[in-house]
């Protein structure tokens, strides 16, 4: 899974004079724009519209893309945040001559390749063009290279990014696909996230009100709440009455499920819907998944998560051991609160979905870095792998990862381009602010069959790559009684409304 990078200061300063460069920018626009941000392709005034190109914000599917008013000729938007192994799918490309131009800008003097390849993102190389710095993130120029070939047909073209930096590295504005025909050679013309001006949902997102996103539709946008559906369960979770706590009861807030492994693939229904292999490989808990699994399609399926009514889907990325899988030990799921008022707490709103971490976050994790640490668990950590990243467990213990999740709602969304920024963490113990609603706090814990060591690695590179998807498919009663019941009265519960001690 790749996630699009979160709209903060980047490390680097290059990184961070092109932060302020695009805020600037895009700050006239903004105005201009709903208050949703988000734009939808070949619809904007301002933009000119030239036989014969393709805009590349006009992708039918990406990875960690965003968009961001241009200051090229022509205007409109051009696709930004670009870094190695992101990727942008144009879809219905009339390949009409050898001759193939993109228009492009760059503040990175590590350069890089844009690399043009046919049906997949390691299909055949139809073309590549040269990225080298252009002296700023918004200085453009044309550059060209010769199709090794000119298929018949309308074709799938994905722009796939490569470079040695760590950070992004190119713009994009535009492709040419041959001599111009008359009209653009591309049919797709998909919504694509808003700039980094403006990352505040909309009351009224452009998005259809839908629990689940069809497998034809994009990566990335708002998807509003169905509300009615919303209210519905909201006044069935308030007219519960909660079970009476029996005595012994430990006073933490606190329920869990416990899944098995599912299936492996290279697919991911929340980042890249609708495209098989399109990921790198995930590890999915309960039900099994693929690139078309939808909230609708969890709620009808088997699952092998213990607690009654939770059919949702939980995975993470890949653990390998010399290139090989690590079994996975066990996978629970804490549900429980971080908020100093519990009894604040509503269930998951229908078709929640949520990503956690950050898959493009490769940095070192030597011990006592912080967050995004694999630890022992069951025996003491007795040494590091000669990177420093991964701990070495004394035998009759295991690696063992912890993730936990935003637990403070948008009261709107679903989700949102990012698959974060419609959940935000408590100020003071309290949700409040653009995040009112406080729901579930989620904790993977995922154990793996693992010493640690040398030779791991995730599927989505170093430790601090580690992140997870949540799906919400729970059973809206079974979840209103364990939210109502353990959550609210601070009581500790197992997978059911049973109340345990210690």
């Amino acid at each position: 899974m790749r996630t699009p990078p979160a709209h903060v200061a980047p490390p680097d300063r290059a990184r961070k004079r092109r932060r302020i460069t695009r805020l600037t920018l895009a700050g006239a626009v903004a105005a201009a724009l709903t208050a949703s941000g988000i734009y939808i392709a070949g619809a904007q005034a301002e933009e000119v519209a030239v036989p014969g190109r393709v805009q590349a914000e006009a992708f039918a599917a990406q990875s960690g893309a965003q968009t961001e008013s241009t200051g090229d000729a022509d205007g409109g938007r051009n696709v930004g945040w670009l870094a190695n192994g992101d990727w942008l799918r144009y879809d219905g490309v009339s390949i009409t001559g050898a001759d193939l131009t993109a228009r492009v800008s760059s503040h990175n003097s590590a350069g890089g390749t844009v690399e043009l390849r046919l049906g997949a993102q390691d299909g055949a190389v139809l073309a590549s063009f040269p990225i080298a710095q252009t002296g700023g993130w918004q200085k453009w120029t044309t550059v060209a290279a010769k199709a090794s070939s000119v298929p018949a047909g309308p074709q799938t073209v994905f722009a796939v990014l490569k470079s040695t930096s760590t950070s992004d590295f190119v713009n994009l504005n535009w492709f040419t696909f041959g001599p111009a025909t008359g009209a653009s050679p591309s049919a797709s013309a998909t919504p694509s996230t808003s700039s980094s001006a403006s990352a505040t949902p909309s009351a009224t997102p452009s998005s259809s009100a839908s629990a689940s996103v069809p497998p034809s539709a994009p990566a990335g946008g708002w998807v509003p709440v169905d509300q009615a559906r919303w209210d519905r369960e909201l006044a069935a979770f308030n007219a519960i009455t909660p079970k009476a706590v029996t005595p012994g009861t430990t006073r933490v807030p606190e329920f869990h499920t416990d899944c098995e492994v599912a299936n492996s693939a290279p697919d991911d229904p929340i980042v890249v819907p609708g495209l098989p292999g399109a990921s790198h490989m995930h590890t999915f808990f309960g039900t099994k998944i693929d690139a078309f699994t939808t909230t609708d399609k969890l709620l009808s399926a088997t699952t092998n998560c213990n607690a009654p009514g939770d059919n949702s889907a939980y995975w993470v990325p890949e653990l390998r051991k010399d290139g090989k899988a690590v079994p996975v030990k066990s996978f629970r799921v804490y549900y429980g609160s971080r908020v100093k008022d519990p009894s604040t707490v509503k269930p998951f709103p229908p078709g929640l979905r949520v990503v956690e971490g950050d898959a493009k976050k490769q940095v070192d994790t030597p011990k006592n870095a912080g967050s995004n640490q694999f630890w022992c668990a069951g025996s003491a950590e007795i040494g590091r792998s000669a990177d420093g990243n991964w701990p070495v467990c004394a035998p009759g213990g295991n690696l063992i990862f912890q993730l936990v999740f935003k637990d403070c709602w948008d009261g709107k969304n679903i989700d949102s381009p990012d698959h974060k920024s419609h959940m935000g963490d408590p100020v003071n113990g309290v949700c409040t602010g653009k995040y009112p609603v406080a729901v579930p706090d989620l904790s993977f814990m995922v154990n793996y069959q693992s010493l640690g060591g040398d030779g791991l690695s995730l599927s989505s590179g170093k430790p601090s790559s580690m992140h997870g998807d949540f799906m919400n498919a729970w059973e809206p009663a079974r979840l209103g009684g364990l939210v109502k019941s353990c959550l609210n009265q601070n009581a500790k519960c197992g997978t059911e409304v049973t109340f345990a001690g210690g």
